[in-house]
This record gives structure tokens, sequence and C-alpha cells, in this order.
């Protein structure tokens, strides 16, 4: 799996979780949702992403939007 797909998968499962927690838990866990689109927003225009540059940094093979 390169970076791209493991990016991919991280962001669905962090807004899985978060949707989940705002309705079991309590509603501000939804804030976690916007700030994972926010972060995807922002990294489809810098190609700076914080979860990308982690990967590459333990070896995670480059996709082609974060090389």
């Amino acid at each position: 799996m390169n970076i791209d797909r493991s990016i991919f998968a991280f962001a669905g499962l962090l807004i899985l979780i978060s949707l989940g927690l705002g309705l079991l838990v309590h509603p501000y866990w939804h804030g976690l949702t916007a700030l994972v689109g926010l972060n995807m927003f922002q990294a489809a225009f810098t190609k700076v992403c914080p979860i990308a540059i982690l990967l590459k940094r333990i070896g995670v093979k480059s996709g082609p939007a974060f090389q």
C-alpha cells in the first residue's frame, strides 16, 4: 500500500470514528470530522500533509500525490 492509499484509509477511519463518537458520546466530536476535511482540502492545494510526512519517514513507498 502506498502513501496515498494509506492516507485515504486513515482519513476515512478518523471520519467514521468521529461520526460515531458524535452520535453516541457528544456532538463536539463532529469537530474532528471538520478538521480531517479541512486538512484534506488544504493538502489538495499545498501537497503538504502531516500524515504523508510521517508515513514517508517510516518507509511507506510514495504514491503520485505526495512525492
